[in-house]
C-alpha cells in the first residue's frame, strides 16, 4: 500500500499539471500569446538556472567522461538509424531528427526531479551533457541543412554561445569544475545563493508540464506515420539503452539513480526545438503530433519507473 502511495505521489502531480495545461487551452484560460510568454520565461530565465544548478552540483570525473562518450555516441547512432529507417515511415526530410536527441531541458529534468528529488538532479545532468553537445553541434547543423538553411562552424558556435540554456550549462560546468560552487556554499552567502537558486527553479517543472498539456494534440490524418515513428524510436532507444547500460555498468559499479536517469533519458521524445530551427512547412502537423504522442509514452514509462524508484 505504501509503495502504491509513493508511486501516486510522483505520477499524479504530473498528470494533474498536464490536465491543467490541456484545460488552459480547451477552456481558453491561456492564449497562444500567453503561452509564448510562459515559454519565454522558462527558456530565458528558469531553465538556464535549472541547468546551471544541475551542472554545478555534478561531480566531474572519469565517470562523467564515460557518460558523455556513451550518450553522445548513442545520439549519433540513433540519427544514422533515422536516415536508414526513414523509408518505412513517409520518407520525410525531418523524420530522422525525430529519431535522435532528447527533450531533457523541457521535460527530463522536471520528471527526474519528481522521481529522485532535486538533490539528485545532477544524475540527470551527467547523462544530459553528451546529448546537449550533440544537439548544439551535429544535430542542429544537419537539421538546418535539411531545412535548407546552410550554416558554418562560426554560425554554430555563435548559436551555442547566444543560447540561454547552453549558457546555463556552460556556467554550471565552469563553476563545478573550478570548485567555485563549493567555495560559495561554504561562504556566508551560501545560504542566500542556494535559496535564490531554489526560488527561481521551483516553478519550472509545473510550468513545463502545463505547456506539455497545452500543446498535446493527436491529428487523425497523420496517425499512421506518427505511430510508426514512435514505435521505431522506442525500439531503437530501447536497444541503445540496453547497450549503453551494459557498457556503463561493465566499467562502473551499478548506481540505481544513474540507471534511472538513463532509462528516463532514452524514453524522452525528440527535442521540442525542431520547429524553432527548421521550416517544418507541410510536416508541421506530423512533427507536433509525434512529439505530443511520444510525450504520453514518456509519461507511461515514467509511471513504471516510479514503481522501480520506490521498490
Amino acid at each position: 500500500m505504501q509503495q502504491t502511495i509513493s508511486v501516486l505521489e510522483m505520477v499524479l502531480p504530473v498528470v494533474v499539471m498536464i490536465l491543467i495545461g490541456y484545460l488552459c487551452r480547451t477552456k481558453g484560460l491561456v492564449s497562444r500569446e500567453g503561452l509564448a510568454g510562459i515559454k519565454s520565461v522558462i527558456s530565458n530565465i528558469t531553465l538556464p538556472v535549472v541547468l546551471f544548478k544541475a551542472f554545478y552540483t555534478t561531480t566531474y570525473s572519469m565517470k562523467s567522461l564515460l557518460c558523455f562518450a556513451v550518450i553522445f555516441t548513442s545520439c549519433c547512432v540513433a540519427l544514422g538509424l533515422g536516415y536508414l529507417l526513414n523509408r518505412f515511415v513517409r520518407n520525410s526530410r525531418l523524420m530522422p531528427y525525430l529519431m535522435s536527441g532528447f527533450e531533457v531541458g523541457m521535460l527530463g529534468y522536471a520528471l527526474f526531479g519528481l522521481l529522485a528529488g532535486n538533490d539528485n538532479i545532477s544524475y540527470m545532468a551527467s547523462v544530459d551533457l553528451g546529448q546537449v553537445i550533440f544537439v548544439y553541434t551535429i544535430y542542429l547543423t544537419l537539421l538546418k541543412n535539411a531545412a535548407g538553411q546552410k550554416t558554418d562552424v562560426k554560425g554554430i558556435l555563435l548559436g551555442m554561445v547566444r543560447n540561454p540554456a547552453f549558457q546555463g550549462v556552460a556556467a554550471g560546468i565552469i563553476v563545478g569544475i573550478t570548485g567555485l560552487g563549493s567555495l560559495i556554499a561554504a561562504s556566508f552567502a551560501g545560504g542566500i545563493f542556494s535559496q535564490t537558486i531554489e526560488m527561481i527553479t521551483l516553478p519550472t517543472s509545473g510550468m513545463i508540464l502545463i505547456i506539455v498539456g497545452y500543446e498535446l494534440s493527436m491529428q487523425k490524418d497523420v496517425i499512421v506515420p506518427v505511430c510508426k515513428t514512435i514505435l521505431l524510436r522506442v525500439l531503437v532507444m530501447g536497444a541503445l539503452l540496453a547497450l549503453s547500460a551494459l557498457v556503463m555498468f561493465h566499467i562502473l559499479p551499478f548506481d540505481k539513480y544513474l540507471f534511472m536517469a538513463m532509462i528516463l533519458l532514452f524514453s524522452l521524445p525528440a527535442p521540442f526545438i525542431i520547429p524553432l530551427y527548421a521550416d517544418v512547412e507541410s510536416e508541421g502537423i506530423y512533427i507536433s503530433t509525434t512529439l505530443s504522442m511520444h510525450t504520453l509514452v514518456t509519461i507511461l514509462i515514467f509511471a513504471g519507473l516510479s514503481v522501480y524508484a520506490v521498490g
